[in-house]
Parts: C-alpha cells; sequence; structure tokens
C-alpha cells in the first residue's frame, strides 16, 4: 500500500507520497504559521518509519515554497530535488531566503532533468527499493525550456520551468504532477516530452484555465482522474469528459493506493461524486467518497474486444 496525499493549502501547492518502498516524498509546501504545525506534525508522524525523506522542489514560486523554512526547521531537509536554475527576486521573503540556501547547497541539492537516475529515487540497490519516481522534464536542452530559464533567472516567470514528474506504484497506480506548466508551453514541448496513460493527474497552475492540459497530452495520458486545485472557481479549467475532484470543495485529498486499487478520501464531512465505486472502505484517512480500479493499456484492450 502507498498513499499519495494533497493538502488544501490554498492557492499553493503541497503532497506528499508515502511509498510502498523505503521512501517518503514531500512536493512542494505551502505553510504559514498557523498552518504549519498540524502539517509538519502529520508529515513526522507518516515518514517516522520510512529511511529516506526527500523534498521535490516543483519550480521557485512563493505558493510552492512556501514556509519552507518552518519545514527544513523542523525536519530538515538534506535530499533537496530542483531544477538547476538561478531564480532571482525582487522581493526576498524568508521561504525564498531558504530556497536558495537548498537549492545552491552542493551536499543537498540533487537537479532533475528528463530522464536522470538517482538512488533510491527511481533506483533500487540491495539496501531499500526505489520510490517509483520518475522525471520527464524538463529537457535541459530544449530551445523552449532556456527560453523560460532565462525568464526565470532574470526574474520574469517562473512557471515554464516546472519539473514533470510521474509516481508509478508497481503493478498498481501512476500519478503525475505538472507544477504550473502554461498551456501554450506545454503545447509547444508535446513533441518533446514521452507522455502515456496515467491514472490520476493533478492538473498544472492549481486548475487555472492558463495551465489547461493540452489535449495532446490528455489523449497519450488518458487519465482516469483529473484533481484540479484551488484557484478561484472563476479561473478554472473544469475539463468536461474526464472525471474530475475539486479540491476548492472537497479539502485535502487522500488517495490510499493498494493493489489495483486507488481508494479516495477527502476532508470535507459532506463533499461527494457520483462517478467513484463506494467500496465500503471505512473513513480512515477522512471522508471516504469512493474508488477505482486502475485501468492499463491491456484491461482497455479487453474491454473493447
Amino acid at each position: 500500500m502507498s498513499i499519495v496525499k494533497s493538502f488544501a493549502v490554498a492557492h499553493g501547492d503541497m503532497f506528499y507520497v508515502k511509498h510502498n518502498s523505503d521512501n517518503f516524498t514531500i512536493i512542494d509546501c505551502n505553510l504559514s504559521a498557523a498552518t504549519g504545525p498540524l502539517r509538519i506534525k502529520e508529515l513526522k508522524r507518516e515518514s517516522l518509519d520510512k529511511g529516506i525523506t526527500r523534498f521535490i522542489s516543483t519550480h521557485p514560486d512563493q505558493d510552492h515554497f512556501g514556509g519552507i523554512e518552518l519545514l527544513d526547521d523542523a525536519m530538515p531537509i538534506t535530499n533537496f530535488y530542483v531544477v538547476n536554475n538561478k531564480a532571482i527576486k525582487e522581493v526576498e521573503t524568508e521561504s525564498f531566503k531558504r530556497y536558495c540556501s537548498l537549492r545552491d547547497d552542493a551536499t543537498k541539492a540533487f537537479h532533475l532533468y528528463k530522464g536522470c537516475f538517482r538512488k533510491w529515487m527511481n533506483l533500487s540497490d540491495a539496501d531499500r527499493d526505489s520510490s517509483g519516481i520518475s522525471v520527464l522534464w524538463p529537457d535541459t536542452n530544449n530551445l523552449d525550456f532556456k527560453t523560460a530559464l532565462a525568464a526565470c533567472n532574470a526574474g520574469e516567470s517562473y512557471n515554464n520551468v516546472s519539473t514533470v514528474i510521474r509516481y508509478k506504484v508497481a503493478d498498481g497506480a501512476s500519478v503525475m504532477w505538472l507544477g504550473d506548466l502554461e498551456h501554450d508551453f506545454m503545447e509547444e514541448i508535446t513533441d518533446h516530452i514521452h507522455l502515456e496513460k496515467t491514472t490520476v493527474v493533478f492538473a498544472s497552475h492549481h486548475g487555472r484555465e492558463s495551465g489547461k492540459i493540452p489535449d495532446s497530452w490528455l489523449e497519450k495520458l488518458d487519465p482516469q482522474i483529473i484533481i484540479i486545485g484551488e484557484a478561484p472557481s472563476r479561473h478554472l479549467h473544469y475539463y468536461t469528459g474526464y472525471e474530475t475532484i475539486t479540491q476548492n470543495r472537497a479539502g485535502d485529498v487522500t488517495m490510499e493506493c493498494v493493489d489495483d486499487k486507488v481508494h479516495f478520501y477527502v476532508s470535507d464531512p459532506v463533499y461527494t461524486v457520483d462517478h467513484l465505486t463506494d467500496e465500503g472502505r471505512c473513513d480512515i484517512f477522512g471522508n471516504y467518497i469512493g474508488s477505482i480500479t486502475v485501468e492499463t493499456e491491456y484491461t482497455l484492450q479487453v474491454k473493447a474486444a
């Protein structure tokens, strides 16, 4: 069993993965003095029995590293995974200063790029199994990425240096994060990124229209569920034709991945959807709202036959 959780952190992102191996991964953070202690307490509890804890920073925006100093002070970050950048900010918050300290620390930082390998992110050995995470983007030789990186390093725009990561449970679900990639940029790189069927996709840019996942991507990803983030409702793209969970209403979203099933739980006690199957799970991770059976290319072929 593995657990994937998306915290409801208003206009930002924060996730963790409690892997079905000796790994624990935190992806981005958006903490405040008010919300930090409870969430950090949960992270400490859930990672307690894991030998490796890593932090993945998708890109250098305040709503993706806010409060990282609180997290680093309470749970010292020794494995900081980041796209190689020299981002600058006109106003340097305490969170940005800590982000830069981690980013520029050669003993802690590991650079993410398309196809990179790292123990125990995606390499196993005799000590422990891989976490099952792969990095699909950025291609650091790609001209569109180089242009986006130059804008980031000039302090102009940060979204399009976002990394694309995919987590795959052995013989089970797959989950994808896109950071804050913008629609037009994703269109430009369609032919330069390898995409395959993925069970759950977190919509880019908190579900905003500006981060709408292009049809050219969705056709390849063929997601069973798209989770739409907490951007203001008037800015959201609702992905007609796809099953969704909307975090504005659901609150925290927890996915319990067991064999070929994903069981969904949310923190809002009255949130419901009608596209999940009720398998009678107890409310152990919050309000149980239903389950899916993971589709694979093989099961789809069988269905079509």
